[in-house]
């Protein structure tokens, strides 16, 4: 992980005050940092170091005039090196980003396209004197955009890095690249062209093969790795699979409330299972509540769903940045996307499915993939995820919605029948109910949040809320998260287009909060 900054024009800025701007995320990348003229503008890096940990690794690179900062990972990038060094390139490291410039000279913007990867880069192109900028298809690493008072544009790893000086800043749009004054789409992740045929056993097989062939590409890193375990289905299976590609026992990680943790229990026991090194923390109620700010702060949001699942990831993180040297954690987001959440079993029809699933893919940028990197960056660590790899998210949103339907009376079956065979978890852990992350942590933390809300806005709920009419909130909770967002990203609501919820168009879902606890389908999935 990372941190970039793209100036097009040179900054109208002290030295000083640029490093004080860019130095807000210095935290995505402690070990080194570095800032180059480009052109009429410049590029700035701050480097963790995870693919050639010495100095040959940093950045920008420069070839011939181009330069370009990257903040991601190119998987299976040593067969494409072969391949550029057999048409007369040298290359002075072993990063996979030393790969761009050759790359963009051999293809141009076509490269993007081909990249098995997840990115976000700014590139100078020497010969054209333009700032070409560029993001992954899902939106993994973050990059967001503004104008200076020239209106020239910047970007910019987070937005805290361009609040100050840039008017509007917004999401750069996953898939896109901007050239010339233009967003262009290069892919679009959540689009089908034509709908997979096959039995469910070829279909179940395709998802075996893919999501293990994921997690096979991630595990390649010359930092430590460690593993985020809540439990879960989702991050159970991402140990799982991965406990089974090494010889030694992988790191894994887990985190609940003092007094009601519901997933400590399961992460212990997968834990147990599959032989991992296992670390559990704790967390109180204090801890919760002094974190709150902090939390809000570095996401950049006001959701409340992202804030109440960030507070345990971000104190897990903490923890490991603190006592172990892990620097590369893998996750299990971006699978409720594809495969459904609890509020989906209510989709009314296969293409209102699909579609819900499609929009959710795309505004994954906002929402789950943004707490994975803030909570996992902000302590100096890289987040990898193997659910949001392209083949993988193509492949599942590929298959019939009508066999993805909870039809089976068990959400997600289609990626637990996928495993069965394997006997990679317990029974009980492969088929056991999901638990939304924010409730799985302790449902005593999602109340220990509303009733401090409580205490903190005593006026009428009604008038405090009508003072943002933009993405209104609508609880004292929703009304403490606008507040704590509005101190430190003034006037910049339209960085998450509302509030994650389920489908209230859908009969059964129409509800005042985003937790799954309070569907009626919700049952025994917090036990």
């Amino acid at each position: 992980m990372c941190a970039i900054m793209g100036f097009s024009s040179h900054p109208r800025m002290t030295p000083a005050e640029l490093g004080k701007h860019f130095g807000k995320t210095r935290s995505r990348g402690p070990d080194m940092t570095r800032i180059e003229p480009a052109g009429e503008g410049c590029l700035c890096f701050h480097r963790l170091s995870i693919m050639d940990l010495t100095e040959a690794g940093m950045q920008p690179f420069a070839r011939d005039g181009d330069m370009v900062v990257c903040n991601g990972e190119l998987y299976g990038f040593r067969k494409r090196k072969r391949s550029l060094e057999a048409k007369g390139y040298t290359f002075q490291s072993d990063s996979d980003c030393e790969l761009l410039i050759p790359l963009y000279r051999e293809y141009g913007t076509k490269m993007f396209s081909m990249l098995d990867a997840e990115f976000a880069m700014v590139l100078y192109d020497g010969k054209t004197r333009e700032m070409i900028a560029a993001r992954d298809p899902i939106g993994i690493r973050p990059l967001y955009y503004g104008y200076d008072e020239g209106s020239h544009i910047v970007f910019a790893s987070e937005p805290k890095n361009l609040v100050g000086f840039c008017r509007d800043v917004r999401p750069f749009p996953p898939g896109h690249y901007y050239q010339n004054g233009q967003f262009i789409r290069y892919c679009d992740a959540a689009a089908v062209r034509q709908y997979c045929t096959g039995d469910i056993d070829a279909v179940c097989a395709g998802i075996r093969s893919r999501l293990i062939a994921a997690v096979e590409k991630r595990m390649d890193a010359d930092a430590p790795l460690g593993f985020l375990l809540s439990g879960g289905l989702d991050s159970s299976l991402v140990c799982a699979i991965a406990a089974r590609m090494t010889d030694k026992p992988i790191r894994t990680f887990a985190i609940g409330m003092d007094t009601d943790p519901i997933d400590l229990k399961y992460a212990r026991e997968v834990a147990d299972y599959i032989h991992s090194s296992h670390t559990e923390f704790t967390m109180t109620r204090d801890d919760v509540i002094a974190a709150l700010p902090q939390v809000v702060a570095l996401l950049g949001t006001f959701d409340i769903t992202t804030i109440r699942a960030s507070i345990g990831m971000y104190l897990c993180c903490k923890a490991i940045h603190e006592q172990t040297g892990v620097r590369v954690l893998m996750t299990g987001e971006v699978s409720d996307e594809l495969f459904g959440y609890k509020y989906t079993d209510f989709a009314p029809s296969a293409e209102a499915f699909q579609a819900e699933a499609a929009r959710r893919i795309q505004e994954l940028h906002m929402y789950d993939v943004l707490r994975a990197d803030r909570c996992i960056s902000v302590n100096s660590m890289e987040a990898r995820v193997p659910f949001a790899d392209l083949d993988f998210v193509q492949y599942v949103m590929s298959i019939d919605p009508a066999k993805k339907l909870n039809t089976y009376g068990i959400g997600k079956y289609l990626l637990r029948r996928a495993f069965e065979k394997d006997q990679l978890l317990p029974d009980r852990i492969l088929w056991r109910e999901k638990a939304a992350f924010s409730d799985a942590v302790g449902h005593s933390m999602v109340d220990a949040l509303k009733a401090y809300a409580e205490t903190q806005c005593t006026d009428s709920l009604q008038a405090a809320c009508a003072a943002y009419p933009t993405v209104p909130p609508f609880t004292k909770e929703s009304l403490l998260y606008r507040r704590i967002f509005e101190q430190n990203y003034p006037g910049q609501t339209h960085l998450i287009t509302g509030f994650w919820m389920p489908n209230p168009a859908w009969e059964g879902c129409n509800v005042k909060d985003p937790s799954a606890r309070v569907l009626s389908n919700y049952g025994a999935s917090g036990q």
